[in-house]
């Protein structure tokens, strides 16, 4: 993988660069859309392509370790040639589900061991073998093993959390490197920043992190509850240790306006389910603002969801056509939200990076988190 930072803008700590990986490049600032099971719910491949603009897809090891299962992954080839997405991937660690699967695992030096929420059946992830197990997946991102200490937590249990995730991930350092991807295309290792909201902590955790000298890297522990300016100071904070030649990757957030503020402080990439979790449940993200299509309001708007915003879904479809398809429980309409979704998404990290090359990002930045965030 390389990454190259193109340009910065002048008023702010905002990026743009590009990230070449053997799977295709990703220009950044980037939102990389959540395939948690190796599909981004209700979104065909094609739209996550051709649409919505996608560059970059998630996977969840934890899931696609428990179903389908490697053995079905690796005599697929790999989750690329397995779901179609010829683009890059990322996949996670599954250190997000030790966070949210507090009462069905446990955490020791050794690893995680955890019950599958699918039969019960006890596993166990270590450092070596969640290296192993992303290797079969075969992403183009592969992340370390961390635990994402809960939001609040005492002093003591965020120190001793981080020093653990530390001492994991030179392990997964020495796996990693000692090993050779199984599909004939690279795989990288990012590590992950935590220590809670403890500035201290995050500030030892950045320069560790950084020390490995890793190809990019990940700030893991926020958007878990944490006031959102604490979130913002922390990642600032964070982002001013980390190098600045490589991406920074601000994981599972978030919000338009989390990711606009995130931007400006100097992070490239970002995901999350808000997207295509909120679609399913009809809001909808515009460049307008904030709509709940399920409100009378939109019974009889026969305009298109988003004219500015471009894109099949967003412009082929009526406000008043979707309304009725999420009162009528259709499964399309799931579908349509989601793609427009997506497809907003991707359009503002474009434009954010327009206007970081213009260096004008800061006052675009200030009004859109206004525009994009208010109620319709």
């Amino acid at each position: 993988m390389q990454f190259t930072l193109q340009a910065t803008d002048a008023q702010s700590k905002a990026r743009a660069g590009q990230l070449v990986t053997d799977h295709g490049v990703i220009e950044t600032p980037i939102f990389m859309p959540v395939g948690t099971v190796g599909s981004v719910k209700a979104v065909h491949q094609r739209e996550l392509a051709d649409d919505i603009h996608a560059r970059i897809i998630l996977g969840n090891t934890y899931h696609l370790y428990l179903r389908p299962g490697l053995d079905v992954l690796e005599g697929a080839g790999g989750l690329h040639r397995f779901n179609g997405w010829h683009g890059p991937i990322l996949t996670d660690s599954g250190g997000y589900q030790v966070y949210s699967l507090s009462n069905t695992r446990k955490i020791r030096e050794e690893g995680v061991t955890f019950k599958s929420h699918i039969d019960g059946s006890k596993h166990l992830f270590t450092p070596e073998n969640v290296m192993d197990i992303q290797r079969t997946i075969g992403a183009d991102i592969i992340m370390a093993l961390d635990e994402c200490a809960p939001y609040p937590c005492e002093y003591g249990y965020a120190r001793q959390s981080m020093e653990m995730t530390h001492r994991w991930l030179k392990r997964c350092c020495d796996r990693f490197d000692g090993t050779e991807p199984k599909y004939g295309y690279r795989q990288t290792l990012f590590p992950i920043v935590q220590g809670s909201v403890y500035n201290d902590l995050r500030v030892q955790s950045a320069e560790t992190i950084a020390s490995f000298g890793r190809e990019g890297n990940a700030i893991g522990g926020l958007s878990v509850g944490e006031p959102a300016e604490k979130m913002y100071e922390l990642t600032e904070l964070v982002c001013d240790i980390l190098p600045r030649d490589k991406p920074r990757y601000l994981m599972g957030v978030g919000t338009p306006a989390n990711i606009l503020e995130a931007i400006a402080l100097g992070v490239d990439m970002f995901d999350c389910v808000m997207p295509t979790r909120n679609a399913r449940n009809g809001m909808l993200f515009t460049t307008q603002g904030i709509m709940n299509i399920r409100n009378e309001k939109w019974k009889k708007d026969y305009s298109p969801i988003d004219a500015e915003l471009g894109g099949y879904a967003s412009t082929h479809y009526t406000k008043a056509y979707l309304r009725h398809l999420v009162a009528s429980n259709e499964y399309l309409a799931g579908q349509i939200a989601s793609v427009h979704n997506l497809t907003f998404y991707l359009w503002l990290v474009r434009q954010a990076r327009r206007h970081i090359q213009a260096g004008t990002y800061r006052p675009w930045k200030d009004q859109m988190v206004k525009q994009v965030m208010q109620r319709l």
